[in-house]
């Protein structure tokens, strides 16, 4: 999975701060039946290691559908917008549920939008991003 991420960090300095102003997104996420499942979620992105995360609680029903997946993950999106920019990172998902991962996810939200409220059932969606679109 890592040899298929994108360079995230050399994409510039517009697409960089698009990703790291308060915007909420969507996840979009496919249930069995090959519906979608979109939501808004926040969204952390770390440009160096190619990664997008979500935080969210373990019976969550995208958590679940990422957990159902395995460890090979599953084909996810992360879309924001802010009027006519807008920006939208393809990737395979995988849940992440030990306390490194999750901690670290929380610290990265808080940075991005505000300390998250305690939640023993907390864990992270993390998205290896393999493809940009958008005009952001």
């Amino acid at each position: 999975m890592d040899a298929m991420k994108i360079d995230l960090d050399g994409r510039g300095p517009e697409f960089r701060t698009f990703w790291t102003e308060r915007h909420l997104a969507t996840l979009t996420t496919v249930r069995p039946d090959g519906t979608p499942h979109v939501v808004a979620v926040g969204v952390t992105v770390d440009f160096e290691a190619g990664l997008a995360r979500v935080i969210t609680f373990a019976p969550s029903v995208k958590a679940r559908l990422v957990r159902a997946a395995g460890p090979d993950g599953i084909p996810v999106a992360v879309c924001q917008l802010d009027g006519p920019r807008w920006s939208t990172l393809e990737g395979r998902a995988v849940l992440r549920e030990d306390p490194e991962s999750v901690r670290d996810a929380e610290n990265r939200y808080a940075a991005r939008y505000r300390q998250p409220k305690p939640n023993p059932q907390r864990v992270v969606i993390e998205i290896a991003v393999t493809r940009v679109l958008g005009n952001a």
